[in-house]
């Protein structure tokens, strides 16, 4: 899409709209997609999520993760129950209850970084099969981005998968969660488009005065940059096209779209005001406007942070209260907002979100009502063609210093991969046998001999 100069003189340069240089001139190089729409929306909970209180086993073994977990743990009365399950959601997640109730909500259990299949005595008898760094914040979020286990990652699977993903003049791969590694390809980089407010370019000013028309003329000039030689010419063009997809960008972000009315507080009406719920109601209104942009596929990056928590984790003397059930609340009713949203426009069974984090937290809390840097952790997958009642993997022995704790605080090997888990919305997103190897580089080690992506979804 070509602008005016006027138009670009009124636009802002922020850094959303400077991630979008890296589009320019690569789109049009990719053979479009077939079959039906379909996205998937990776939630990032940077910090490390305790999932071990986010999924929480009701039958026997809760007496055991009662004691194991100690000052963390949460007591059976209190939970959120599913229905024909032996596992409930933290007490701040009742709004995902309904979604789970309807056949929109799995369960991953145990997920996490893997270089190769591993139990607690290959893990302390093999130093070269172990992933480098485990339990360090850059590393871990790195080894989810990039998966690559034991390598330095410089792109992320978001980003490779979009490198063989279908033309658009607005990429279809966007980060409403900042610029991160899921989203560097090889040959493609993410819109990176902000949570509140619209694209714009610092430093512009409407204001008259010699000094302001100076500036803009001077602006205006380079944008029209024939005149100044053939690099220049060639960075006016990519400017003017970034720009013009801000344009676009903004229509969709500043319009009020059916979607909206569905962000809300399931128990007071009130609209959602979490930074996670702003993301994904932005996802949802650009789905909403796919026809509009051109894509058959899209692929988003969303994120919430605050999951850190060796203290104050839960309150003192009420664990269902606390830093972790706040994030949780929040994360739970923008999830819910999100699939009754994609219900709405009739896109429920072609729309995946699913979670992502640095790893899990030990099962033992610590004396400052919190848990330090583990491995292992659950994770939720919500979409109207997930497998109903779906529990996928493991849950580890809740033993500390069991069949699959490697230290004494409950730090479990995990029983799924990241490929295991990620590479089945991939599949479902449309990513070819052939290309799983290039999208997931450790692919060979996931895809036989037993191991392979986990049955989320139906049919």
């Amino acid at each position: 899409m070509t602008i005016s100069r006027r138009e670009f003189m009124r636009l802002t340069a922020g850094a959303g709209a400077l991630a979008a240089f890296g589009q320019l001139g690569r789109t049009t190089a990719m053979a479009a997609p077939s079959g039906s729409y379909r996205a998937m929306v990776g939630i990032f909970l940077f910090g490390g999520n305790d999932g071990w209180n986010m999924v929480i086993p009701t039958d026997a073994r809760h007496a055991t993760y009662l004691s194991s977990r100690g000052s963390v743990g949460i007591k059976a009365a209190a939970l959120t129950p599913l229905t024909n399950a032996s596992y409930a959601l933290h007490p701040a997640m009742d709004a995902l209850r309904p979604v789970w109730d309807e056949g929109g909500l799995g369960l991953v259990l145990n997920a996490g970084t893997l270089f190769a299949p591993l139990t607690k005595d290959t893990y302390k008898s093999r130093a070269d099969l172990r992933p480098s760094n485990l339990m360090s914040h850059a590393d871990e979020q790195a080894h989810w981005q990039g998966l690559r286990a034991r390598e330095f990652n410089v792109d992320g699977f978001m980003g490779r998968l979009s490198d063989r993903a279908g033309a658009s003049a607005t990429p279809s791969m966007i980060s409403l969660g900042g610029s991160n590694l899921a989203t560097i390809g090889k040959t493609s980089s993410a819109l990176v488009l902000p949570s509140t407010g619209t694209l714009g370019r610092n430093g512009f000013s409407g204001a008259t005065g010699a000094a302001n028309l100076a500036k803009n003329a001077a602006v205006d000039a380079f944008a029209n940059g024939a005149s100044y030689g053939v690099v220049t010419e060639a960075t006016a063009r990519d400017m003017t096209g970034a720009y013009g997809q801000a344009t676009t960008a903004n229509s969709i972000l500043t319009a009020t779209g059916a979607v909206d009315g569905y962000f809300v507080n399931p128990n007071t009406g009130a609209a959602l005001t979490s930074d996670v719920a702003r993301q994904l109601m932005r996802v949802a209104r650009v789905i909403e406007a796919r026809g509009t942009l051109g894509h058959n596929r899209q692929t988003f990056f969303v994120s919430q942070g605050g999951f850190d928590n060796h203290s104050g984790q839960v309150g003192g003397g009420n664990n269902d209260t606390g830093t972790h059930a706040n994030l949780l609340r929040d994360l739970a009713m923008a999830l819910a907002g999100f699939y009754k949203a994609m219900k709405a426009i009739g896109l429920g069974e072609n729309v995946t979100a699913f979670t992502m984090s640095d790893f899990g937290r030990t099962f033992k809390g610590n004396a400052q009502n919190g848990t330090d840097h583990a491995w292992g952790s659950n994770h939720l997958v919500v979409g109207g063609n997930v497998t109903p009642g779906g529990i996928f993997g493991a849950y580890p022995d809740p033993v500390l210093g069991g069949a699959n704790d490697i230290a004494n605080d409950g730090r479990f090997v995990p029983a799924v991969s990241q490929e295991e888990y990620i590479g089945a919305i991939a599949r479902w997103h449309g990513v070819s046998d052939a290309d799983m190897p290039y999208v997931f580089p450790n692919w060979s080690t996931w895809s036989g001999g037993g191991r392979g992506p986990l049955g989320l979804f139906r049919g």
